[in-house]
């Protein structure tokens, strides 16, 4: 413990001035979990050693390790960004509840506010952690860090630890569907880098409907540090739709962690799209924790210089009758890197499961690199689960086909790449969402490097 609060001596100082504000003790259960959580991370640090260390095998966090991240706290965040940043920056619609937070920090000014205190219509709170009302304080209590575990993971642990703000949405039984709510997380220009540490959680009760996205954001062009943590509960019978957009700029390193709990009959549908950060890494856990409980996850990454993508994606059968399917792609350019890894675990009492995993991927250049992993753990013996992944280049046959009928070769690739990406993002809902997602990976990839061979 003594060596990584030296070399984390800095972190320290951070979570020591947290601690000793007002702000971050007003409630002693939130401190007591905080506490724990700096224990935590004071024994694990974060995660540099890879020899032996699966999950972090292909990725290496040395530069977030070594970094020098000053800590936003103490910045009001409703006093210092015009409104129109944020709407050029990340998807925005009036229509819906947009909850803007900056530097990790809830602005209520910068956010929707239909009713006073973060309520909505039919009882659903969508807000910050100051103030939720007490028909809602129960469940935050009852579930917030319960399934993002500061024991798992150093960068949880680091999270956790400096937890005094964040988002807090709660859906209760019999609550219309509200409209989407959109969370956009921005980091501001404040001339030096940051680490941030953007903190959700959402609980849909019994027989609800909720979607929400997600979408991580630069307001500047200096480098900094993006420690995120989502969990995301559903109740019986509940149905969440989820997007997650990671457009952090390209000095930028960011580590999510989700974590997904199901109960009987929920449905959980995810969408993942990056194409932002230096180093990102999106950890995603899938625990299906009752029977007929089911999930479909779809990821898109798009890579260019020297980018490096992980994504690490593990979906956990334990009772029967459960479905999940899982589909991610990647383009990849340049000198980039893409990692995909995780598992499907069929726990023994999950009989009649049904799940498949798939990754592929499009090089679209000869020094582009991919590192794929799916895995399945099966301990049942009534299930029907498979896997797959593939890699190559666009297809020369192809390409030939589509210039013989009078295409140029920019023309026809870009048309070849639209389509690998089209089929992720033809499925994200509403259409605004999808809309907005069709524009940011046209424009991407709208002149690609041409690199020839095999069909992925």
């Amino acid at each position: 413990m003594t060596q990584v609060l030296e070399k984390y001596s800095g972190y320290l100082a951070q979570y020591e001035e947290l601690e000793a504000s007002w702000e971050a003790n007003r409630l002693p259960w939130l401190a007591q979990l905080r506490g724990h959580a700096w224990s935590r991370f004071a024994d694990l640090g974060m995660p540099t050693a890879r020899r032996g260390n699966e999950k972090w095998k292909y990725t290496n966090v040395g530069p977030i390790a070594n970094g020098s991240f000053g800590h936003p706290l103490g910045l009001d965040p409703n006093d210092y960004i015009a409104p129109d940043l944020i709407a050029q920056a990340a998807p925005w619609q009036e229509e819906w509840i947009n909850l803007v937070f900056l530097d990790g920090r809830f602005s209520s000014s910068l956010s929707t506010v239909s009713l006073s205190n973060g309520v909505y219509a039919g009882g659903v709170y969508a807000g910050g952690l100051g103030g939720i009302p007490a028909e809602h304080a129960n469940v935050f209590r009852q579930h917030l860090g319960q399934h993002a575990l500061a024991e798992e993971d150093g960068f949880t642990a680091l999270n956790t630890a400096f937890l005094h703000d964040g988002l807090f949405v709660h859906v209760p039984e019999g609550a219309p569907a509200p409209a989407l709510l959109n969370l956009v997380f921005a980091t501001t220009d404040r001339h030096q880098p940051r680490v941030t540490y953007p903190r959700v959680l959402v609980v849909a009760g019994p027989g609800t409907q909720l979607t929400l996205s997600e979408s991580y954001v630069s307001l500047t062009q200096e480098p900094g540090f993006t420690n995120a943590v989502t969990e995301i509960v559903l109740e019986e019978n509940s149905q969440v739709r989820h997007c997650r957009l990671l457009l952090e700029n390209q000095q930028a390193f960011h580590v999510g962690t989700s974590r997904v709990y199901l109960a009987q009959n929920s449905s959980f549908n995810s969408t993942s799209f990056a194409k932002g950060a230096a180093l990102g890494r999106s950890d995603l856990h899938c625990l299906l924790d009752g029977p007929g409980a089911s999930c479909t996850l779809n990821g898109l990454y798009l890579t260019t210089g020297t980018q490096h993508m992980d994504n690490f994606i593990n979906i956990e059968h334990a009772k029967p009758h459960g479905t999940s399917r899982l589909l991610y792609k990647g383009i990849l350019d340049g000198h980039s890197r893409a990692v995909f890894g995780g598992t499907v675990l069929v726990r023994k009492d999950a009989q009649h499961t049904n799940a498949h995993q798939t990754d592929k991927n499009l090089l679209l250049s000869e020094d582009a690199e991919i590192d794929s992993k799916p895995s399945l753990f099966i301990y049942a013996d009534d299930v029907i689960c498979g896997h797959g992944a593939t890699a190559g280049h666009i297809d020369a046959e192809t390409l030939f086909y589509m210039r013989s009928r009078g295409l140029d070769l920019a023309t026809a690739s870009r048309i070849l790449v639209q389509a690998f990406a089209g089929e992720i993002i033809e499925k994200v809902e509403p259409e605004p969402l999808r809309d907005y997602l069709e524009k940011l990976y046209s424009g991407a990839v709208s002149a690609p490097g041409i690199s020839l061979g095999g069909t992925p």
